[in-house]
Parts: C-alpha cells; structure tokens; sequence
C-alpha cells in the first residue's frame, strides 16, 4: 500500500465513523421525541395509543380526584376542550386547579391519558413556554 492509498484509508475511516455516529444520535433522538398538544389540538391529531406525547393547559377547576394510594385523576383544559388525565405519584407542591401544567405519557386504547410526569409552574408569574403560547393561540390566557 502507497503512502497515498493509506491517507486515503483513513480519512474514509473516520467518514464512516461520524456518518455512523450520526446516524445512530438521529435514530436516538428521533425515538424519545414526545410532542406537545394542547386538549382541543387532540381533535385534528393522529396520536395513536402508546404514542408518548406532552399534553399541557390549565388544571380544569373541580377536576381533582384522588384515588387509591398515589393515584390521581384530573382533567386539563384550554377552556375549550378538557382531557381527563391519571397519574400514579407524587405531585408537584404548587400544583392545584387553575394553574398551569404540563403532564408527559400516553393515551391507553380506551382513550384515557396516563402520565408519568406532571410539571407544573413555579411562580405565580411563570407559565410553561408550550402552554403560555398554546393558551394565547386560543385567546384564553393574557400574560400580566
């Protein structure tokens, strides 16, 4: 092998490496992707049961319903459409009705949204980006 087929070797080497790194980040990536909807975005969606998505709005008012042990159902609105959401754990402290809430699971075959996370805001002013911009879209959130 000449010096040149050698060089030659290498660098087609490394293209095959970063190409196949590349690859694999995007498949990585591609699969824990979770997209946001807001309730009434749900109606023109395809989300399919088991898909992962992050559901966000405002905690309905008189939605709040607590189960056995940890459980937890509630319902989270845009003031135009309501998804009754469950959830299996600890909330967070300032969560409550009104507020605003971002819940990330999937919706089971039966249509019932399951959550593994809940997050809610932290202050009184702060609103999560996804919610405040879907809220304002609908015209039922108005920021201070």
């Amino acid at each position: 092998m000449t010096r040149k087929q050698k060089r030659l070797s290498v660098i087609a080497g490394a293209l095959f490496f970063l190409g196949a790194a590349t690859t694999l980040t995007f498949v990585a990536l591609g699969q824990k992707a979770s997209y946001f909807y807001m309730p009434s975005d749900l109606k023109t969606a395809s989300v399919e049961p088991g898909q992962r998505i992050r559901l966000g709005g405002l905690v309905a008012k008189g939605s709040i319903v607590h189960g056995k042990g940890a459980e937890i159902a509630f319902g989270v609105t845009d003031d135009k459409d309501t998804v009754k959401v469950t959830y299996t754990g600890i909330l967070p402290d300032l969560f409550r009705e009104g507020q605003g809430v971002v819940t990330e699971g999937s919706f089971r075959s039966d249509g019932e949204f399951v959550a593994d996370s809940v997050l809610a805001k932290h202050d009184e002013r702060y609103m999560p980006k996804e919610v405040a911009e879907g809220l304002k879209e609908k015209g039922v959130w108005q920021p201070d």
